[in-house]
């Protein structure tokens, strides 16, 4: 992905939209979001030590001065939440034209782009096998850069078990998590969402299916091979194989919609070959993940 496809035009665009958030953070620092903490924007509340990309204007230089650290302010009325992005990054993901890892990329670097805007923290988190590879957490538009450096640098290979990964992260403040995936995930996503959520986390689950996967117009003798496992198998493609196929995959995505439904998640489905401006525009904005 380069970020030339990210065009002035477009990314004007972006900054009416934020990440919406229905639950009130009442932990991080000032930001956009308001919390359930009495006082005004502008009220002293505490300290946390400074991360890269934080606003100098909030460090306590007079604190620097007695501990040779750098801390910045925390303010009691507005607060940022930290916007986790998880990114399957397994082979099944490489599929499509265009590959679903394309768009995967491309929505997770809008994501980014908005919570950065809305002064939110971000972590990128690529989800491999078992493997939760966290990244450290970014703060200040001038990070979307380091972003989408992040996210130039993910490999699509092997498998993910979306499941184990996450729940390999600690989360200890409210905040917004979001995983974009085709779930091709062999022990589901139900623990994945039960676990964020039982961590306070308002969850966004964005699937994306290639065209091919929705509509697959295959026919005849095949020989199929698991991207993931390398598994092959020969199938006859009949009429009738496609009927069970579409059958299967409406069971499929109405199991993840009962999962999000279950536990209060955001769900969109989405195509690889849909534009991006209408997955965020409207699929996006329909399915309540984000606001103008």
């Amino acid at each position: 992905m380069e970020e030339k496809i990210f065009d002035s035009e477009f990314l004007k665009k972006l900054q009416t939209i934020s990440l919406s958030a229905k639950i009130a953070m009442n932990e991080g620092a000032g930001g956009s979001r308001k919390s359930k903490a009495k006082g005004s924007s502008v009220e002293f509340s505490d300290y946390r030590e400074y991360a890269h990309g934080d606003d100098f204007r909030r460090i306590d230089w007079n604190a620097y001065g007695r501990f040779d650290k750098l801390f910045v302010k925390l303010f009691m009325e507005e607060r940022e939440a930290l916007v986790n992005i998880f990114i399957d990054s397994s082979k099944s993901m490489d599929f499509g034209e265009p590959k679903k890892s394309i768009t995967a990329l491309r929505l997770a670097a809008i994501f980014s782009f908005l919570s950065l805007n809305n002064m939110d923290r971000v972590c990128i988190n690529g989800i491999k096998g078992n493997f939760l590879n966290q990244h450290p957490t970014l703060t200040g538009k001038a990070m979307f850069n380091r972003c989408i450096s992040l996210l130039q640098d993910i490999d699509f290979s092997g498998t993910a078990d979306i499941n184990t990964s996450i729940k390999k992260k600690e989360l200890h403040s409210r905040g917004i998590c979001i995983i974009i995936s085709d779930f091709f995930s062999e022990s589901g996503i139900e623990e994945a969402v039960k676990y964020l959520r039982y961590k306070n986390q308002e969850v966004i689950l964005v699937q994306i299916l290639s065209e091919e996967e929705l509509m697959p117009e295959l026919q005849g003798q095949l020989r199929l091979v698991d991207s993931e496992t390398l598994v092959g198998r020969s199938v006859a493609v009949t009429s009738s194989i496609l009927k069970e196929y579409n059958k299967r995959l409406d069971m499929f995505l109405g199991n993840i919609k009962a999962v999000s439904s279950k536990f209060g998640a955001a769900y969109v489905q989405i195509c690889s070959k849909d534009s991006i401006e209408k997955v965020i525009f409207e699929d996006l904005a329909r399915a309540g993940a984000i606001t103008f």
